[in-house]
């Protein structure tokens, strides 16, 4: 594969696919590099032993925490990247989260951008992505310029009284955005059923909007776009002056290949973009490849997150549970005048999901057993944000594999949204002393390895001195490479990431297209 081609585009999830995605129309010459393969398509994706017991789809990646010590974390690799097992939930930062805002811990940085100069494109990408749901019912939501596409999903019954039950309390629930391809009105030509194996699951019918199905495919249905599955990007090479990325080294089933392009964007994710980086030293760049100011691998961030189950004194029959969301107290409230962050559902949980999780059996049994937990359970996600930090970074361990360093910090507001919560969940129908923290999506004693959310890497930001990315996402040093993922986030804000990913992606594409003319 000697071709060179215009735009060569590493990863293929919320950034490099909705990247491809953008790019595909302009008849340009775009190959795209996937680590992974298609995600197979098995009646396992819908068995939750296989997905949250036997790791079926994890990767096999070994990496190090500050101790030196190996961990598995729960990344996956596959066409799609991160999104085929994600849960949907497409929100938006809030306007003020491109700010500098005070937390009890420290100050969460301001972004080189407006959220009006995003506004456009998240709008877009929420088209793109086809996300459900209602403007006007959560206080925190940022100014927008368009409706939802297309209408909220509905809270079945135990979520719809839930939500009702809040409303009375004077709270301000509101419609989760959900990104899947569901037709209530018109149930037989809905593509998604509305299934309990959603948020975690990969879709075994193709109806939730990950990035293969909503970006991927369409992009590679042009003639201009290829695809190349299971090519793992070993390092970039530059020319002799260092300016330009003259080279991706791939192994491709097995065999190393000499890739070529004009423009070269990484998109592997926040941890695997900066490992790229760094492995990519040379003469010129000593310290990584678009590293003079020092920053590419610090200021790892990937949410102070809690999940846990409230059990009922109702049985919950929901089967697609991800409908609620609560940001009654995203920036603080009275007594508490610092961001705490976002409340939402999580998938429905089952027996299977239990299964080695010690704080659950210790603190049910004898009094319930886990079907019958499974039955009553209410499964929340509480989210704030951490604070980006130097020295919480990705480096390479001696082996090349990825070294994280990460000391948690901004605690204390979790501990006071999860109190929040709970205090309004004793009067809600909820066991008083049943709200048992859940760790099925952070199954490792190591926190960190829970990445799903993980930013923060390699920076965008006015200043190369602090920065490794210009506005538009392009390396300070480097005239023809760029990052297109959620590494360029200056902060992570307290809701996930995946939908600022896509719309920074539509953002830096609309750059590109003018500058490939």
């Amino acid at each position: 594969m000697s071709d060179h081609y215009d735009v060569i585009i590493i990863g293929s999830g919320a950034g490099g696919g909705t990247l491809a995605h953008r790019l595909a129309p302009s008849g340009k010459r775009i190959l795209i590099l996937e680590r992974g393969d298609w995600l197979p398509r098995e009646v396992e994706n819908w068995d939750a032993t296989a997905v949250f017991v036997d790791n079926r789809y994890v990767s096999p990646d070994t990496w190090y925490d500050r101790d030196g010590n190996t961990f598995q974390p729960q990344v996956h690799y596959n066409v799609g990247g991160a999104t085929k097992m994600y849960g949907a939930a497409l929100y938006r930062l809030r306007e003020k989260d491109f700010g500098e805002l005070h937390h009890h811990d420290g100050i969460s940085p301001s972004w080189p951008v407006s959220y009006a100069d995003f506004e456009p494109y998240y709008t877009q990408a929420e088209q793109l992505y086809q996300v459900h749901g209602i403007r006007g019912e959560d206080p925190t939501e940022p100014p927008t310029s368009a409706p939802y596409p297309f209408p909220p999903v509905s809270n079945e019954p135990r979520i719809q009284q839930l939500y009702d039950d809040l409303r009375k309390i004077g709270m301000n629930p509101f419609h989760a955005p959900a990104g899947i391809l569901l037709n209530e009105a018109e149930p037989a030509f809905s593509a998604c059923i509305r299934c309990a194996t959603c948020d975690g699951f990969p879709c075994l019918v193709h109806a939730k909007s990950d990035a293969e199905v909503i970006a991927v495919r369409p992009a590679i249905a042009h003639q201009n776009v290829t695809l190349l599955r299971n090519a793992l990007v070993e390092r970039l090479e530059t020319d002799a002056s260092g300016r330009k990325v003259s080279t991706v080294i791939a192994t491709v089933d097995g065999a190393q290949q000499r890739l070529t392009a004009d423009i070269v964007v990484v998109s592997a994710g926040a941890a695997n973009s900066a490992k790229l980086l760094l492995k990519s030293a040379s003469a010129v760049h000593p310290n990584g490849l678009a590293n003079g100011s020092d920053q590419v691998g610090r200021n790892y961030v990937f949410h102070n997150s809690r999940a846990f189950l409230a059990v009922s004194l109702e049985k919950n029959t929901t089967r697609f549970q991800k409908t609620l969301g609560v940001n009654d107290f995203y920036f603080g409230d009275d007594d508490f005048p610092y961001p705490m962050g976002n409340i939402q559902m999580v998938g429905k949980s089952s027996a299977p999901m239990y299964r080695g999780e010690k704080p659950l059996e210790t603190a049910l049994a004898p009094t319930f057993a886990l079907g019958d937990v499974a039955e009553h359970a209410v499964d929340f996600w509480l989210s704030t944000e951490d604070l980006p930090r130097p020295e919480n970074r990705v480096t390479l361990a001696p082996d090349g594999n990825v070294a994280l360093s990460y000391t948690p910090n901004n605690r204390k507001p979790l501990d006071e949204l999860y109190s929040r919560i709970k205090r309004n969940l004793n009067h809600l129908g909820f066991h008083p002393h049943h709200l048992i923290p859940r760790t099925a999506y952070m199954k490792n004693d190591i926190p960190i390895a829970g990445c799903a959310h993980q930013a923060g890497t390699v920076r965008f930001g006015a200043d190369p001195a602090t920065s490794v990315l210009d506005v538009n996402c392009r390396a300070h040093q480097l005239d023809n490479l760029y990052v297109v993922d959620t590494s360029f986030f200056p902060s992570i804000g307290a809701v996930n990431p995946s939908l600022t990913a896509a719309a920074n992606a539509l953002r830096v594409g609309d750059h590109l297209l003018e500058r490939l003319g």
